[in-house]
């Protein structure tokens, strides 16, 4: 079937490139940007002066270094863990300040991304090839106007904007190659009118990898040479996306459909080499963004989502009946989100949201749960911007009722949960801004915490933690040799009361709770601009993160104090780009320290840090009306061997090429 898709997406670039290149041919027009919305009281926010801690990456960062997938842009943030279980087939998920990746909401054009089933999102579903930039905002969050309420949930926000659609017909096709049969073809079209009241566009990503790359298998003071197994992966991703003027407010629409067959990389061990287990996804939502005005004071936002999942799970294994075990799940929910702000005039603006969803999960298991959940969030947040200074408040309203077929169904989970930001500029003629923000979180256990068959764990609590951070930022301009520096430093305390830790296998995470974890931590984010010559500059960008994630339940227990699992102390990460008319370079340096893989912090649970270096050249060329980018990229030179996930290496040296035209 993706070989029929893969042929289909190039069909559809050629038809796209053709009313592309003859539009170019009249109208120099590409540069001219269609805003994302309707400027209905948006407030821009920067990493120099949000009171709550706050990391982007845009395109120009994105393009520069190289990064392919959602997980390569989020580990260039502090305090971010991305867990990474090998090769492009593996799962990826992200962990904020030893939270655990389910405290992680994922934001797409402003609807959160779901999975009613696992509560965590795949990084590795969601390329980077449409994106114009991806954030990460930490508690409470300065911009409250028209956010929806399940935004306020969870300890973090992972959002992901895609690109303003260009005034007039454009278009591009993008071919990549690279190590382990790696390859990518993406195609993409778009047309806006000139007075920007209808814009639509439509893109299509093909991409395969066997991922058979080597690793080294140790047995005590023998090292073999191996060959990674079932870690082939292929799918397909379709989004279209409509945006127009309609009855004076600014409609969004989009859809969006991925689907992927993969092989799952078991552990590997001397007697286990192989694994036998197999995954189909089929994901497709649908989702409208409808911001209008209601009045010369306030603004409206009507968000509704459909979003269906389907995956099948398969492992063959002689320790089952028959020979294989089956695992089908569908699951479905249905989201409605309303807010309402006034954040267009004055120094006190507030905004108001309530969110109800409805998720149901299907599957194939004997004696099947079919839990069915129904949940309300409700909002109100506040915000006071004084000469100097701003002050946010929220509160959080959670309710969510579960309803099961073959048990009794549990009490209702109930939640008040406040938050409080506060900046400040201490001085008039400096940068210098300190921040401190305090936030109540509250995190439910999912589908598959609760009722999945083999794994789950119907005694789990609640998750609920209180997150503390206080901060100070500073940036400055030059217009000597140094063109621009700016530093952030946060320390942060994250007390959790019974704590939801997985357990890591490849299909689904075994859950248990830790009565009580503290954890602290400092982060540290550096940027530089140089201007070595007029027309040669050098960027810099660093960030360091300290961590103790500790579990304090019982002091009288072995791992009293020790750090959680696969939560590493160090961590950091530098990048140095060289631009210039000839060629453009990068340098990429990940760095991570030891963790462990279980509670107790033994020896034989301590897992090695790693390094590993990148390189990545890059260079545009002017062909008459089109643009033609061409991009290498050297990923882990070094040839460092290491884990991630104990018994789950990763791959060694690759390297890739890529070449756009855009018209």
């Amino acid at each position: 079937m993706f070989q029929r898709i893969a042929v289909f997406l190039y069909t559809l670039s050629v038809s796209l490139l053709v009313p592309g290149i003859a539009m170019s041919q009249e109208s120099d027009s590409l540069s001219y940007q269609l805003d994302d919305v309707v400027a209905i009281g948006k407030k821009s926010v920067s990493e120099e002066t949000s009171s709550t801690p706050f990391q982007n990456v845009d395109r120009t960062e994105i393009d520069r270094l190289g990064l392919r997938e959602l997980s390569d842009a989020v580990k260039r943030m502090s305090g971010v863990d991305v867990r990474d279980y090998g090769g492009v087939g593996g799962l990826k998920t992200v962990s904020v300040r030893g939270m655990g990746a389910k405290h992680t909401a994922v934001s797409y054009d402003g609807a959160v991304v779901s999975d009613a089933r696992s509560g965590m999102v795949d990084l590795g579903r969601f390329s980077l090839e449409n994106v114009s930039a991806v954030s990460l905002t930490i508690g409470q969050g300065d911009e409250i106007s028209l956010r929806t309420a399940r935004d306020y949930s969870l300890a973090s926000m992972l959002s992901v904007k895609s690109n303003a659609i260009p005034a007039g017909y454009s278009s591009y096709v993008k071919m990549q190659g690279g190590s382990f049969g790696f390859a990518n073809f993406v195609a993409y079209g778009g047309y806006s009118n000139n007075d920007r009241t209808f814009a639509a566009s439509l893109c299509g990503n093909y991409l395969r990898s066997d991922g058979a790359y080597p690793f080294d298998l140790v047995n005590g003071n023998v090292v073999t040479k191996e060959k990674r197994s079932d870690s082939d992966v292929e799918s397909v991703m379709f989004e279209g996306n409509v945006q127009a003027t309609v009855f004076n407010g600014h409609l969004s629409a989009k859809l969006h459909y991925y689907g992927s067959e993969r092989g799952l990389p078991g552990a590997v061990n001397l007697y286990n080499k192989e694994n036998r287990e197999r995954l189909w996804d089929r994901n497709f939502f649908a989702q409208t963004v409808y911001d209008f005005a209601l009045s010369e004071a306030a603004d409206m936002r009507v968000v509704a989502k459909y979003d269906h999942g389907y995956s099948r799970y398969k492992e063959i294994n002689k320790n089952y009946a028959a020979g294989e075990q089956v695992d089908v799940n569908r699951q479905n929910e249905f989201y409605l989100s309303l807010a309402m702000a006034n954040s267009r005039h004055g120094k006190f603006n507030y905004s108001v949201a309530a969110d109800v969803a409805y998720a149901s999960l299907e599957n194939n298991f004997e004696n099947s749960s079919s839990p069915r959940r129904f949940s309300s969030y409700t909002v109100l947040a506040m915000q006071y911007s004084f000469r100097r200074a701003s002050l946010t408040a929220s509160l959080l309203a959670t309710y969510i009722n579960d309803d099961v077929r073959s048990a009794a169904s549990p009490a209702p989970y109930r939640r008040l949960s406040p938050a409080l930001a506060f900046s400040l500029k201490p001085f008039e003629g400096s940068s210098l801004r300190l921040r401190a923000s305090v936030k109540d979180s509250y995190r439910v256990p999912t589908f598959a915490d609760l009722y999945y068959l083999r794994h789950g764990n119907t005694a789990l609590k609640p998750e609920r933690a209180t997150l503390y951070n206080v901060g100070v930022m500073w940036s400055e301009s030059y217009r000597g040799f140094l063109k621009s520096v700016g530093i952030t430093v946060d320390a942060y305390y994250n007390s959790v009361r019974d704590k939801i830790v997985a357990l890591p296998t490849m299909y689904i995470w075994r859950m248990m709770n830790f009565g009580k974890a503290d954890i602290y931590g400092v982060d540290v984010n550096l940027s530089a601009r140089i201007g070595i010559s007029r027309r040669v500059a050098l960027l810099a960008d660093a960030n360091y993160s300290w961590q103790r994630a500790m579990d304090v339940t019982d002091s009288s227990a072995k791992n009293y104090r020790d750090q959680l699992p696969y939560t590493p102390e160090h961590s950091g990460n530098l990048s140095f780009t060289v631009e210039n008319p000839i060629l453009n370079v990068s340098y990429m340096l990940s760095a991570v320290g030891e963790r462990y893989m279980l509670p107790q912090n033994t020896v034989y649970n301590r897992m090695a840090g790693y390094f590993e270096h990148s390189f990545s050249l890059y260079k545009e060329l002017a062909l008459g009306s089109a643009r033609l980018r061409l991009q290498g990229e050297l990923l882990n030179v070094a040839d460092n061997r290491y884990e991630i996930i104990r018994y789950y290496p990763m791959p060694g040296f690759q390297w890739r090429v890529s070449a756009r035209l855009s018209f």
